[in-house]
């Protein structure tokens, strides 16, 4: 069997289909790359990390092979010899290409590239709804006398991963934030491309302790961009904490771990609505989408975004929108795709499938780190002994109260203008090969802090997720006790410096701060009670 590919995209979409062979060693597999896409960049670095075996295109193209798979029909993979199977790029055909094929046409569905001497391209055209079957039939009958709805292998893992979402927020670190993913399709009418800002705008927007942002690609993007580049532009939302998906696999675990996505008219949203995640419409409109499309049906009913500040009001909007039931005319015959092409797949080849079920693999666990910011702005609002903190990036325009920075990771100019300087204590065995080491105890740094920087108010030593030694300029040394939230069996930490900044925020008030005192800090999605009293021996010398 010969897995023929254009791009790294259409090589993870054909990934999805290969447990169809599994247990079964009458199936050899080899790849090829066919020669031709703009986007063939990552291709054969992601056949490397699949541990794919490969043949060169030109000895592709001297064998006959008994089984020949495809997610494109375009570039020269009819002059290759055998029986071929065509599988769709994305979900639906939502898309099409100016200059690409027939005009107004999604190249999934087009004759220009589907019939070959006037017959069908391939002997199987499987397909995830009735709908595109349909659709087919009235571009071109022919190539429709071979079309199977088989379902969405890619949609049957997010839905197996689905018990996994807790998991992903985990890795990712989310807590009980809310996360938003925005996802961008590729090309001049794609979010990155129409809105590049969006991303930097709503991490200067969003309180960093309600929220967390996160970015899905098209594998195009990442092919025709590079990392090094996509990391320059995104920068300022990258030090803000936004998380960008690696291509392959990791994008599936972000909708599933998502609470809301916002989207241009690229098919990774029918996912997330078929997920049930609430979608925001950032398409900005154009020539691409295809009228009455699964994608076109979902934006219509979806509210939109016309600029970052109204977000919070899209939220609400989209919490009303029963997005399942608008991904339904993109997928059918749902958790049973693997089974269908099995069936499909081994008639081509003129095999007998083997017995027993076939598995559905669940998507690992995220592995991409978000990177936390090590500077903030800082709001506050004193009530009493109550404070609400909310956290952005240093980049913001809103109006805040403080800076924050952690030492020594901030920049220069952060860490010199800063009021509150916090650092976390770092764990001994980071020094493994080391005959000896010095550190700073938690009293003498945040002594230390105060005398060399003037322009710091606080000082604070973050001993543990529920332990800091604090001290005030003027009010002196405290040690702070922090309780975890508690709601129905799950309990949450908040951020040790935030709630440093809510106490340095309460010390400014001038109130009576004799210990012990308990405040409560909200800190965005969860409120917390600190206990200031003052500081012990344990604490000051905590050595850091």
């Amino acid at each position: 069997m010969l897995v023929a590919v254009r791009s790294a995209g259409a090589l993870h979409r054909l990934l999805d289909v290969l447990p169809a062979f599994d247990g079964d060693s009458r199936v050899v597999t080899r790849f090829t790359l066919v020669p031709g896409s703009r986007f063939d960049v990552d291709a054969l670095s992601a056949l490397d990390r699949a541990g794919a075996r490969t043949l060169p295109w030109e000895e592709a193209l001297r064998g006959a092979h008994d089984l020949i798979l495809a997610a494109s029909p375009k570039g020269e993979l009819r002059r290759l010899s055998g029986p071929r199977a065509l599988l769709p790029h994305g979900a639906g055909f939502n898309k099409t290409i100016t200059d690409d094929g027939s005009a107004g046409v999604p190249s999934g569905l087009d004759p220009h590239y589907l019939l070959a001497d006037g017959g069908p391209w391939a002997g199987l055209h499987a397909l995830a709804h009735e709908e595109q079957v349909s659709r087919l039939e009235r571009t071109s009958p022919v190539a429709a006398r071979h079309a199977a709805v088989v379902g969405d292998p890619t949609l049957d893992r997010l839905l197996a991963s689905a018990p996994r979402r807790e998991d992903f927020r985990d890795a990712l670190e989310t807590g009980p934030r809310r996360l938003i993913v925005l996802t961008s399709t590729w090309g001049p009418e794609s979010l990155v491309s129409r809105r590049p800002g969006l991303a930097a705008d709503l991490s200067g927007l969003l309180p960093y302790d309600s929220f967390q942002l996160a970015l899905v690609l098209h594998p195009n993007e990442h092919s025709d961009t590079g990392l090094f580049d996509l990391s320059r532009r995104l920068a300022p939302a990258l030090s803000a904490g936004l998380v960008l998906s690696r291509p392959h696999e990791e994008w599936a675990a972000l909708l599933i771990a998502a609470d809301a996505v916002i989207t241009d008219h690229g098919s990774t949203a029918l996912y997330a609505a078929a997920l049930g995640r609430p979608v925001i419409d950032a398409y900005d409109g154009g020539h691409e989408l295809i009228p009455d499309s699964p994608m076109a049906r979902l934006l219509a009913a979806s509210p939109g975004l016309p600029a970052a500040p109204e977000l919070p009001d899209a939220l609400r909007a989209a919490l009303a929108v029963d997005t399942r039931t608008l991904a339904a005319g993109a997928f059918s015959r749902q958790g049973q795709a693997l089974t269908r092409l099995r069936h499909h797949l081994y008639r081509l080849l003129g095999l007998t499938p083997p017995p027993g079920p076939v598995r559905t693999r669940a998507f690992p666990r995220p592995s991409t780190a978000p990177r936390r910011p090590s500077a903030f702005a800082v709001r506050t609002e004193v009530s009493g002994e109550r404070i609400t903190v909310q956290r952005f990036p240093a980049h913001t325009r809103e109006h805040v109260h403080h800076l924050a920075a952690e030492h020594p990771t901030a920049g220069q100019r952060e860490a010199q203008s800063a009021s509150v300087l916090w650092r976390r204590a770092q764990d001994t065995a980071a020094h493994p090969h080391s005959t000896a080491w010095t550190v700073w105890t938690a009293g003498g740094w945040t002594a230390h802090a105060l005398a060399e920087s003037p322009a710091c108010r606080t000082a604070v030593a973050v001993l543990t997720p529920r332990r800091c030694l604090l001290r005030h300029r003027a009010a002196g040394l405290f040690s702070l006790r922090l309780e975890p939230h508690r709601d129905a069996g799950r309990v949450s930490y908040a951020d040790p410096a935030a709630v440093a900044s809510a106490v340095h925020a309460w010390l400014g008030t001038g109130a009576s701060h004799a210990p012990p005192v308990s405040l409560l800090c909200d800190t965005g999605a969860i409120t917390v009670r600190v206990h200031l009293e003052t500081a012990v021996a344990d604490d000051l010398d905590y050595e850091l």
